[in-house]
């Protein structure tokens, strides 16, 4: 009886660590870009970033230090489609990395 619960809870551990690295896999889908921060959007003073391929990004975690317009930057991020924003400027982007370029 013991080596079965030996063996359900080793079982158990092993399914949950695997979970937790499905969610990692879902999270590499990163993108990279390079742009220009610009201060703008329908509602509200914000910073965006436009790209140099011509798309607008708002960003929701837009670091203090890069909220200059005009600053260049490069950046790692993802689309987040599970928000709303009220920017109506661009897409909703989370920046994972980002380089000042200046």
């Amino acid at each position: 009886m013991k080596s079965f619960i030996k063996i359900f809870v080793s079982l158990f551990v092993l399914i949950f660590l695997l979970s937790c690295l499905g969610t990692e896999t879902e999270n590499s889908n990163y993108e990279f870009a390079v742009g220009t921060v610009v201060h703008g959007g329908v509602e509200g003073p914000a910073f965006g970033i436009r790209t140099d391929d011509g798309k607008n990004f708002d960003p929701i975690n837009l670091p203090i230090e890069f909220q200059v317009s005009g600053k260049r930057i490069s950046f790692k991020y993802i689309v987040r489609n599970d928000m709303t924003s009220t920017h109506m400027w661009g897409t909703i982007v989370e920046i994972i990395e980002i380089r000042d370029l200046q």
